[in-house]
Order: structure tokens, then sequence, then C-alpha cells
């Protein structure tokens, strides 16, 4: 006598959990977000010629290096329990390493703009691929 196989319904086995997939999509946002608000800091601050404003830029980059390493944590969850796309753990622990890098260049100007403009390209393409339909499909 001949095995039946079950075949799982279309659409369930073929796509990553979607806690994990939603998780890491709010993480994202909320890194774009800290980004966002780190760089307007950082404009106030040139504008104003420092101070306070420079102490906000500094701490609201903590936040941003912070929200990095709960990003890299999910999208390795996503990346290999879930069997999803791998390069969103690399891009994670790149916008951790150029946040790494922000710290350290902060006096060198030549070195911390392009970085911040890096950090949003990052983020950028994180955005636009979790937020299509292939963040969902396994691989």
């Amino acid at each position: 006598m001949g095995e039946t196989q079950v075949m799982p319904r279309p659409g369930t086995a073929r796509q990553v959990p979607g806690g994990l997939l939603h998780s890491l999509r709010i993480v994202i946002i909320a890194q774009a977000a800290a980004l966002l608000v780190a760089a307007s800091f950082a404009g106030q601050a040139v504008a104003a010629g420092g101070g306070a404003l420079s102490e906000t830029h500094v701490m609201a980059g903590m936040v941003v290096h912070l929200v990095a390493l709960v990003q890299i944590v999910l999208a390795v969850l996503v990346w290999r329990p879930g069997r999803g796309a791998g390069w969103p753990v690399w891009a994670s622990v790149a916008l951790f390493v150029v946040g790494a890098l922000q710290h350290v260049t902060w006096l060198w100007l030549g070195a911390h703009l392009p970085n911040g403009v890096l950090l949003f390209g990052l983020i950028g393409a994180l955005l636009i691929w979790s937020w299509s339909p292939s963040a969902a499909r396994r691989r």
C-alpha cells in the first residue's frame, strides 16, 4: 500500500511566522524614527552652536544603538528559525557597527556625516524590504 502525503495549505507553510515579521517591522520603524530624531537634533545643534541640543543628539544616538541590538536579535529569529531572508541580519549588524562608528567619529564631520547617510540608506532598504511581499516568503 502506498503512503499518502498531506500537503499543507497554500500560503501557510511557505511564510515566515507573522509574529516574528511583525515584531521586526515594528523595530525597524522604531529605528527609522530614532534616526530621524537623532538627525533632527544634530541639525538643531549645528544651527544653535551645540549646547544641550548636542547632548540630546548623543542620547538619541544611544537609542539608535540600543534599538539596533534588538533589531539584530529579531532579524536573526526571522532568518534562522523563521526561515526568512538572511541579508536583513547583516544590514542590522551594519547599522549597529556604523552606529558605533558614529560615537567614535563625532568630532570628525568628514566621517560622521557620510556614516549618517549610510545609516539612512540601510534603514531605508530595511523599511522597503520589511513591507514588501518578499519579506514574508520563506527561503
